[in-house]
């Protein structure tokens, strides 16, 4: 795991009331940046969503690149859901990627249990779409 991604799972462990992890996880996605009105394209929409949710992904060459993942939502909890998503996979060879649930991530924390069955479907297929990414970069 990385740094930022134990700060999140730490900062969730002291927040007990749900609205307050909704608001930090809204404060989460404020801090993602934007992306550029040209890539929120039908290209990288995630389909699966209730929610507008574009992903972006980048590789460095090799045959176990370093892939690096950005991604923007219309909706404040959902773009928040969407930072702490390229939290766990962004700047991680492919083949971790592939290899990493990050629902798993969710469960611990808590979230899974509190999302919407429409929010939990958006947030399977943005993972699902991440590591069918870094999978289809291994077999390049």
């Amino acid at each position: 795991m990385n740094e930022k991604l134990d700060q999140i799972i730490d900062d969730f462990s002291f927040l007990e009331d749900w609205e307050d992890r909704y608001r930090y996880v809204i404060e989460l996605g404020k801090e993602l940046p934007d992306l550029p009105d040209a890539e929120k394209n039908e290209e990288n929409r995630v389909h699966g969503c209730a929610s507008q949710v574009w992903l972006v992904s980048e590789e460095e060459a090799g045959d176990d690149p370093v892939m690096r993942f950005r991604g923007d939502s219309d909706a404040f909890i959902v773009r928040g859901l969407v930072s702490i998503v390229l939290t766990v996979y962004s700047g991680r060879k492919a083949s971790e990627i592939a290899a990493t649930d990050a629902i798993e991530t969710f469960r611990r924390i808590g979230l899974v249990d509190h999302l919407s069955a429409q929010r939990t479907n958006g947030l399977n297929a943005m993972v699902t779409k991440i590591r069918q990414t870094a999978a289809g970069a291994l077999a390049a």
